[in-house]
Protein backbone atom coordinates (compact mmCIF):
# COMPACT_ATOMS: atom_id res chain seq x y z
CA UNK A 1 0.00 0.00 0.00
CA UNK A 2 3.11 2.12 0.82
CA UNK A 3 4.44 1.74 -2.50
CA UNK A 4 1.15 2.61 -4.26
CA UNK A 5 1.15 6.11 -2.45
CA UNK A 6 4.32 6.72 -2.91
CA UNK A 7 3.75 5.80 -6.98
CA UNK A 8 0.76 7.92 -7.00
CA UNK A 9 2.84 10.46 -5.39
CA UNK A 10 5.37 10.66 -7.90
CA UNK A 11 2.66 10.87 -10.59
CA UNK A 12 0.88 13.95 -9.13
CA UNK A 13 3.70 15.98 -7.47
CA UNK A 14 7.28 14.78 -9.40
CA UNK A 15 10.14 15.53 -7.84
CA UNK A 16 12.75 18.01 -9.06
CA UNK A 17 15.58 16.37 -11.21
CA UNK A 18 18.76 16.34 -9.42
CA UNK A 19 20.65 18.35 -11.87
CA UNK A 20 18.62 21.25 -11.49
CA UNK A 21 17.65 21.33 -8.12
CA UNK A 22 20.04 23.92 -6.63
CA UNK A 23 18.54 26.16 -10.03
CA UNK A 24 14.87 25.43 -8.82
CA UNK A 25 15.19 25.90 -4.96
CA UNK A 26 16.82 29.72 -6.18
CA UNK A 27 14.22 30.41 -8.32
CA UNK A 28 11.78 29.61 -5.41
CA UNK A 29 13.06 31.59 -2.80
CA UNK A 30 13.44 34.32 -5.53
CA UNK A 31 9.26 34.40 -6.13
CA UNK A 32 8.66 33.90 -2.47
CA UNK A 33 10.63 36.94 -1.75
CA UNK A 34 8.75 38.66 -4.60
CA UNK A 35 5.33 37.45 -3.56
CA UNK A 36 4.72 37.14 0.17
CA UNK A 37 4.97 40.65 1.38
CA UNK A 38 1.37 40.41 -1.22
CA UNK A 39 0.21 37.57 1.17
CA UNK A 40 1.39 39.71 4.14
CA UNK A 41 -0.42 42.98 2.65
CA UNK A 42 -3.51 40.96 1.72
CA UNK A 43 -3.89 39.06 5.15
CA UNK A 44 -3.46 42.23 6.94
CA UNK A 45 -5.83 44.23 4.97
CA UNK A 46 -8.15 41.49 6.11
CA UNK A 47 -8.04 41.47 9.90
CA UNK A 48 -9.93 43.75 11.19
CA UNK A 49 -12.63 42.98 9.23
CA UNK A 50 -12.60 39.67 10.50
CA UNK A 51 -12.47 40.41 13.55
CA UNK A 52 -15.50 42.56 13.41
CA UNK A 53 -17.41 40.21 11.93
CA UNK A 54 -16.70 37.39 14.96
CA UNK A 55 -19.79 35.85 16.49
CA UNK A 56 -20.64 37.72 19.55
CA UNK A 57 -21.17 34.75 21.68
CA UNK A 58 -17.09 33.99 21.37
CA UNK A 59 -14.53 34.62 24.00
CA UNK A 60 -12.70 38.01 22.85
CA UNK A 61 -9.37 35.93 23.11
CA UNK A 62 -10.72 34.03 19.78
CA UNK A 63 -13.17 37.00 18.47
CA UNK A 64 -10.36 39.51 18.43
CA UNK A 65 -7.09 37.51 19.39
CA UNK A 66 -6.16 35.48 16.70
CA UNK A 67 -6.94 38.22 14.23
CA UNK A 68 -4.54 40.45 16.21
CA UNK A 69 -1.94 37.34 16.08
CA UNK A 70 -2.43 36.81 12.49
CA UNK A 71 -1.97 40.99 11.95
CA UNK A 72 1.42 40.68 14.49
CA UNK A 73 2.43 37.73 12.27
CA UNK A 74 1.87 39.82 8.99
CA UNK A 75 3.73 42.72 10.14
CA UNK A 76 6.82 41.17 11.37
CA UNK A 77 6.81 38.72 8.44
CA UNK A 78 6.92 41.96 6.07
CA UNK A 79 9.83 43.18 8.04
CA UNK A 80 11.31 40.05 7.92
CA UNK A 81 11.01 40.02 3.97
CA UNK A 82 12.49 43.73 3.36
CA UNK A 83 15.38 42.48 5.64
CA UNK A 84 16.20 39.33 3.89
CA UNK A 85 15.73 40.93 0.60
CA UNK A 86 18.71 43.25 1.67
CA UNK A 87 21.15 40.55 2.01
CA UNK A 88 23.12 38.10 -0.62
CA UNK A 89 20.87 35.26 -1.54
CA UNK A 90 23.31 32.13 -1.18
CA UNK A 91 21.83 28.63 -2.04
CA UNK A 92 21.45 27.51 1.60
CA UNK A 93 19.64 30.77 2.61
CA UNK A 94 17.18 30.30 -0.44
CA UNK A 95 16.83 26.57 1.34
CA UNK A 96 15.81 28.00 4.58
CA UNK A 97 13.45 30.18 3.07
CA UNK A 98 11.83 27.76 1.11
CA UNK A 99 11.34 25.64 4.06
CA UNK A 100 10.29 28.40 6.56
CA UNK A 101 7.65 30.23 4.52
CA UNK A 102 6.13 26.83 3.67
CA UNK A 103 6.34 25.84 7.49
CA UNK A 104 4.60 29.41 8.46
CA UNK A 105 2.36 29.36 6.11
CA UNK A 106 1.17 26.23 7.04
CA UNK A 107 0.67 27.19 10.53
CA UNK A 108 -0.95 30.48 9.74
CA UNK A 109 -3.43 28.38 7.44
CA UNK A 110 -4.43 26.12 10.67
CA UNK A 111 -5.03 29.34 13.13
CA UNK A 112 -7.37 30.98 9.93
CA UNK A 113 -9.32 28.15 9.68
CA UNK A 114 -9.63 26.54 13.17
CA UNK A 115 -10.69 30.58 13.83
CA UNK A 116 -13.36 30.09 10.75
CA UNK A 117 -15.16 26.31 11.92
CA UNK A 118 -15.26 27.99 15.43
CA UNK A 119 -17.19 30.82 14.37
CA UNK A 120 -18.80 29.27 12.07
CA UNK A 121 -20.16 26.61 14.57
CA UNK A 122 -20.98 29.55 17.46
CA UNK A 123 -22.64 31.91 15.06
CA UNK A 124 -26.58 31.58 13.71
CA UNK A 125 -27.05 30.42 9.79
CA UNK A 126 -27.34 33.76 8.58
CA UNK A 127 -23.42 34.39 9.38
CA UNK A 128 -22.40 31.22 8.06
CA UNK A 129 -21.24 32.76 4.47
CA UNK A 130 -18.95 35.25 5.83
CA UNK A 131 -16.72 33.24 7.30
CA UNK A 132 -16.89 30.79 4.85
CA UNK A 133 -16.20 33.90 2.23
CA UNK A 134 -13.14 35.06 4.69
CA UNK A 135 -11.28 31.63 5.25
CA UNK A 136 -11.73 30.89 1.22
CA UNK A 137 -10.86 34.26 -0.79
CA UNK A 138 -8.00 34.10 2.22
CA UNK A 139 -6.90 30.59 1.51
CA UNK A 140 -6.73 30.87 -2.56
CA UNK A 141 -5.04 34.29 -2.37
CA UNK A 142 -2.32 32.62 -0.26
CA UNK A 143 -2.01 29.82 -2.15
CA UNK A 144 -1.34 31.89 -5.86
CA UNK A 145 1.11 33.73 -3.48
CA UNK A 146 2.86 30.62 -2.61
CA UNK A 147 2.33 29.07 -6.06
CA UNK A 148 6.55 28.83 -6.24
CA UNK A 149 6.58 26.27 -3.53
CA UNK A 150 3.80 23.38 -4.58
CA UNK A 151 3.42 21.68 -1.35
CA UNK A 152 3.20 24.75 0.34
CA UNK A 153 0.59 26.43 -1.99
CA UNK A 154 -1.55 22.53 -2.12
CA UNK A 155 -1.40 22.39 2.15
CA UNK A 156 -2.85 26.11 2.66
CA UNK A 157 -5.77 24.83 0.39
CA UNK A 158 -6.61 21.95 2.20
CA UNK A 159 -6.47 23.32 5.26
CA UNK A 160 -8.38 26.31 4.22
CA UNK A 161 -11.22 25.04 2.34
CA UNK A 162 -11.67 21.20 3.13
CA UNK A 163 -12.63 22.27 6.82
CA UNK A 164 -15.18 24.83 5.72
CA UNK A 165 -16.53 23.05 2.43
CA UNK A 166 -16.95 19.30 4.81
CA UNK A 167 -18.95 22.22 7.17
CA UNK A 168 -20.81 23.49 4.41
CA UNK A 169 -21.81 20.34 2.26
CA UNK A 170 -22.99 18.70 6.08
CA UNK A 171 -25.03 21.38 6.55
CA UNK A 172 -28.05 19.80 4.79
CA UNK A 173 -28.82 23.67 3.11
CA UNK A 174 -28.99 23.86 -0.73
CA UNK A 175 -27.54 27.31 -1.03
CA UNK A 176 -24.09 26.44 1.27
CA UNK A 177 -24.23 22.56 -0.42
CA UNK A 178 -24.15 24.83 -3.92
CA UNK A 179 -21.48 27.07 -2.32
CA UNK A 180 -19.15 24.67 -1.34
CA UNK A 181 -19.40 22.33 -4.23
CA UNK A 182 -18.13 25.72 -6.23
CA UNK A 183 -15.81 25.95 -4.16
CA UNK A 184 -14.18 23.14 -3.97
CA UNK A 185 -14.06 22.78 -7.53
CA UNK A 186 -12.42 26.19 -7.91
CA UNK A 187 -9.92 25.13 -5.63
CA UNK A 188 -9.33 21.64 -7.76
CA UNK A 189 -8.67 24.21 -10.93
CA UNK A 190 -6.54 26.34 -8.53
CA UNK A 191 -4.39 23.11 -7.72
CA UNK A 192 -3.97 22.31 -11.40
CA UNK A 193 -2.92 25.69 -12.18
CA UNK A 194 -0.39 25.45 -9.30
CA UNK A 195 0.69 21.85 -10.59
CA UNK A 196 1.07 23.13 -14.16
CA UNK A 197 3.16 26.39 -13.60
CA UNK A 198 5.39 24.21 -11.38
CA UNK A 199 6.13 21.95 -13.99
CA UNK A 200 6.45 24.62 -16.20
CA UNK A 201 9.69 26.09 -14.40
CA UNK A 202 10.87 22.45 -14.33
CA UNK A 203 11.02 22.61 -17.79
CA UNK A 204 12.21 25.94 -18.10
CA UNK A 205 14.87 25.25 -16.02
CA UNK A 206 15.70 21.78 -17.31
CA UNK A 207 16.22 23.83 -21.14
CA UNK A 208 18.59 26.28 -19.58
CA UNK A 209 20.65 23.24 -18.24
CA UNK A 210 20.61 22.03 -21.50
CA UNK A 211 21.58 25.40 -23.29
CA UNK A 212 24.49 25.92 -20.51
CA UNK A 213 25.74 22.12 -21.38
CA UNK A 214 25.84 22.91 -24.82
CA UNK A 215 27.47 26.62 -24.42
CA UNK A 216 30.36 24.21 -21.90
CA UNK A 217 30.47 21.58 -24.09
CA UNK A 218 32.52 20.51 -27.04
CA UNK A 219 30.41 18.71 -29.55
CA UNK A 220 32.76 16.18 -30.94
CA UNK A 221 34.24 14.54 -27.76
CA UNK A 222 31.16 15.50 -25.29
CA UNK A 223 34.62 16.89 -22.79
CA UNK A 224 34.29 20.67 -21.41
CA UNK A 225 35.30 23.58 -23.78
CA UNK A 226 37.53 26.34 -23.07
CA UNK A 227 34.66 28.67 -22.05
CA UNK A 228 33.84 25.88 -19.64
CA UNK A 229 37.73 25.70 -18.37
CA UNK A 230 37.94 29.54 -18.04
CA UNK A 231 34.56 29.66 -15.78
CA UNK A 232 36.06 27.43 -13.57
CA UNK A 233 39.61 28.58 -12.97
CA UNK A 234 37.72 31.90 -12.60
CA UNK A 235 35.08 30.59 -9.88
CA UNK A 236 38.74 29.01 -7.79
CA UNK A 237 40.75 32.60 -8.49
CA UNK A 238 37.52 34.23 -6.93
CA UNK A 239 38.52 32.41 -3.76
CA UNK A 240 41.31 34.53 -2.78
CA UNK A 241 44.70 34.17 -1.96
CA UNK A 242 44.29 32.01 0.26
CA UNK A 243 42.67 29.85 -1.03
CA UNK A 244 44.45 26.08 -1.66
CA UNK A 245 46.30 25.26 -4.74
CA UNK A 246 45.37 24.02 -8.02
CA UNK A 247 46.83 22.87 -10.85
CA UNK A 248 46.35 23.45 -15.16
CA UNK A 249 48.01 21.04 -17.72
CA UNK A 250 48.06 21.57 -21.59
CA UNK A 251 48.55 18.76 -23.90
CA UNK A 252 49.25 18.74 -27.76
CA UNK A 253 48.98 16.06 -29.45
CA UNK A 254 52.77 14.65 -31.72
CA UNK A 255 51.87 13.24 -34.76
CA UNK A 256 48.22 14.01 -34.86
CA UNK A 257 48.34 15.68 -38.40
CA UNK A 258 50.08 13.20 -40.64
CA UNK A 259 47.48 10.88 -39.53
CA UNK A 260 44.81 13.30 -40.70
CA UNK A 261 46.03 13.93 -43.58
CA UNK A 262 47.34 9.93 -44.32
CA UNK A 263 43.18 8.96 -43.06
CA UNK A 264 41.10 11.99 -43.44
CA UNK A 265 39.42 13.99 -40.77
CA UNK A 266 36.99 11.67 -40.47
CA UNK A 267 39.27 8.99 -39.00
CA UNK A 268 40.87 12.15 -37.48
CA UNK A 269 37.87 12.84 -35.88
CA UNK A 270 37.44 9.25 -34.31
CA UNK A 271 40.72 9.42 -33.11
CA UNK A 272 40.29 12.61 -31.13
CA UNK A 273 37.45 10.89 -29.27
CA UNK A 274 39.49 7.93 -28.42
CA UNK A 275 41.96 10.11 -27.24
CA UNK A 276 39.28 12.35 -25.14
CA UNK A 277 37.86 8.87 -23.83
CA UNK A 278 41.53 7.94 -22.65
CA UNK A 279 41.75 11.43 -20.78
CA UNK A 280 38.39 11.22 -19.29
CA UNK A 281 38.97 7.52 -18.07
CA UNK A 282 42.50 8.76 -16.71
CA UNK A 283 41.14 11.81 -14.78
CA UNK A 284 37.94 10.38 -13.70
CA UNK A 285 36.20 12.67 -11.14
CA UNK A 286 39.31 14.18 -9.73
CA UNK A 287 39.58 17.16 -12.20
CA UNK A 288 37.74 18.74 -15.49
CA UNK A 289 39.19 17.06 -18.98
CA UNK A 290 39.10 19.47 -21.70
CA UNK A 291 39.02 20.18 -25.25
CA UNK A 292 40.19 23.60 -26.38
CA UNK A 293 40.56 23.03 -30.11
CA UNK A 294 42.11 20.87 -33.17
CA UNK A 295 44.44 18.21 -31.17
CA UNK A 296 44.45 20.92 -28.08
CA UNK A 297 43.08 19.56 -24.72
CA UNK A 298 43.66 20.39 -21.43
CA UNK A 299 43.23 19.21 -17.55
CA UNK A 300 42.09 21.23 -14.57
CA UNK A 301 43.27 19.49 -11.15
CA UNK A 302 41.06 21.55 -8.51
CA UNK A 303 41.98 21.71 -4.91
CA UNK A 304 41.45 18.73 -2.81
CA UNK A 305 41.56 16.16 -5.92
CA UNK A 306 42.80 12.70 -5.14
CA UNK A 307 45.26 13.37 -7.89
CA UNK A 308 46.59 16.97 -6.55
CA UNK A 309 49.49 14.99 -5.53
CA UNK A 310 49.99 13.07 -8.15
CA UNK A 311 52.64 13.19 -11.27
CA UNK A 312 50.04 14.23 -13.46
CA UNK A 313 52.38 14.81 -16.86
CA UNK A 314 53.37 11.71 -16.15
CA UNK A 315 50.04 10.07 -16.01
CA UNK A 316 48.82 11.78 -18.97
CA UNK A 317 51.50 9.86 -20.77
CA UNK A 318 51.58 6.73 -19.47
CA UNK A 319 47.88 6.62 -20.49
CA UNK A 320 48.49 7.69 -23.99
CA UNK A 321 51.08 5.36 -24.75
CA UNK A 322 49.44 2.54 -25.65
CA UNK A 323 47.92 2.53 -29.36
CA UNK A 324 44.56 3.70 -30.45
CA UNK A 325 42.65 1.32 -32.77
CA UNK A 326 40.47 3.19 -35.17
CA UNK A 327 38.39 1.07 -37.38
CA UNK A 328 40.92 -1.58 -36.96
CA UNK A 329 43.75 0.43 -37.47
CA UNK A 330 46.50 1.04 -34.21
CA UNK A 331 47.44 4.24 -33.87
CA UNK A 332 49.71 5.80 -31.81
CA UNK A 333 49.74 8.99 -31.05
CA UNK A 334 52.52 10.93 -28.23
CA UNK A 335 51.60 14.58 -26.16
CA UNK A 336 53.50 16.88 -25.34
CA UNK A 337 51.96 18.50 -21.86
CA UNK A 338 53.03 21.72 -20.36
CA UNK A 339 52.18 21.85 -16.16
CA UNK A 340 51.03 25.00 -14.27
CA UNK A 341 50.37 25.52 -10.72
CA UNK A 342 48.20 27.70 -9.18
CA UNK A 343 49.83 30.65 -7.39
CA UNK A 344 53.20 29.46 -7.61
CA UNK A 345 53.27 30.08 -11.61
CA UNK A 346 51.45 32.63 -12.29
CA UNK A 347 48.38 34.70 -10.04
CA UNK A 348 46.45 35.38 -12.42
CA UNK A 349 44.32 32.82 -15.28
CA UNK A 350 45.93 34.42 -18.64
CA UNK A 351 49.59 33.72 -16.07
CA UNK A 352 49.00 30.54 -16.03
CA UNK A 353 47.94 29.82 -19.53
CA UNK A 354 51.23 30.94 -20.57
CA UNK A 355 53.46 29.18 -18.24
CA UNK A 356 52.10 25.99 -19.42
CA UNK A 357 52.29 26.95 -23.06
CA UNK A 358 55.62 27.86 -22.51
CA UNK A 359 56.22 24.78 -21.04
CA UNK A 360 54.52 22.41 -23.54
CA UNK A 361 56.75 24.00 -26.15
CA UNK A 362 59.51 23.68 -24.52
CA UNK A 363 58.34 20.32 -24.01
CA UNK A 364 58.29 19.97 -27.77
CA UNK A 365 61.88 20.57 -27.81
CA UNK A 366 62.57 17.51 -25.61
CA UNK A 367 63.60 14.20 -25.66
CA UNK A 368 62.60 11.67 -23.12
CA UNK A 369 63.09 7.71 -22.95
CA UNK A 370 59.76 7.72 -21.06
CA UNK A 371 58.05 8.69 -17.72
CA UNK A 372 60.34 10.11 -14.93
CA UNK A 373 59.53 9.65 -11.14
CA UNK A 374 58.88 13.11 -10.62
CA UNK A 375 56.39 15.82 -11.94
CA UNK A 376 58.30 17.48 -14.38
CA UNK A 377 56.84 20.94 -15.72
CA UNK A 378 56.85 19.76 -19.33
CA UNK A 379 57.31 16.18 -20.61
CA UNK A 380 57.44 15.05 -24.55
CA UNK A 381 56.27 11.08 -25.00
Amino acid sequence: MSGGLRALRRRLLPPIPDAIRDDFTMLRARRVETQTPVMYLMLLATTPTAAWAGSADLHWGIKYGMPALLAVLCVLGLIENKISRSRHLSLRRAQLIVRKTASVSGWVGVMCSSWAVINWLASPTSNHASFAMIIAMGALATAYCLSAIRFAAVLNLVIGVVPISALMLASGRPAEMAAATSLILGTAILVRFILQGHAMLVDLLQLQQQTRDLANTDPLTGLANRRALDARIAALLAKGEDAPGFRLALLDLDGFKPVNDRFGHGFGDKLLRAVADRLRETIGDGGLVVRQGGDEFAVLIPPHSPLSAAPLAERILIALVRPHVIDGVPVNVSASVGVAQWPQDGARADDLFEFADRALYQAKGATLCGPTTADPVAVTA
